[in-house]
């Protein structure tokens, strides 16, 4: 039997509509290629640690904070599982904590990830950020070892261009 191009395909969540989006078209490939899928989200602690300077949440909470990002993160991803695009598929989801990229371009590697399916942007990076730091997106695309896709919203597209209605 030969060998599938894209034996594993990682597809990190982090709940935006754009990610979503990249589930899907990457369960689309997953079915082209007879690929397993990784749903990977990274509970973000840089942004805990953040709200913890700020005030607005209490250090001596974090544990339980970090807690309960992980139980929804896990529900929600529950909730991707049982969506018409991933029926039959091999598909495991993964819940870690840590810095986005860092742990997205990790797993990529540990895993011998061949594609990795994202979406283009998330709903947490401000625009300021981006213009210092550069997207998640990006920042895997420079460290992933993989090919990389980046999935817009379908309404994104500019006129003219990609699939016809």
């Amino acid at each position: 039997m030969p060998e599938t191009l894209f034996p594993k395909i990682l597809v990190p969540v982090d709940f935006s509509a754009c990610s979503e989006e990249a589930f899907r078209v990457a369960c689309a490939l997953a079915r082209v290629f007879s690929s397993e899928v990784i749903l990977l989200h990274v509970v973000d602690t840089k942004s805990l640690e953040a709200l913890n300077r700020l005030g607005l949440a209490l250090p001596s909470e974090e544990r339980a904070q970090r807690k309960r990002l992980s139980h929804h993160a896990r529900a929600t991803l529950r909730r991707l599982l049982s969506a018409e695009a991933a029926k039959g598929l091999s598909i495991r989801r993964v819940v870690v904590e840590g810095a986005p990229f860092v742990e997205i371009a990790r797993l990529a590697r540990s895993e011998k990830v061949r594609l990795v399916v994202m979406g283009s942007y998330g709903g947490s990076a401000g625009s300021v950020e981006k213009i210092f730091f550069g997207s998640t997106a990006e920042k895997i695309v420079r460290t992933a070892g993989c090919p990389v896709l980046s999935v817009p919203l379908p309404g994104r597209l500019p006129a003219g261009k990609g699939a016809t209605a």
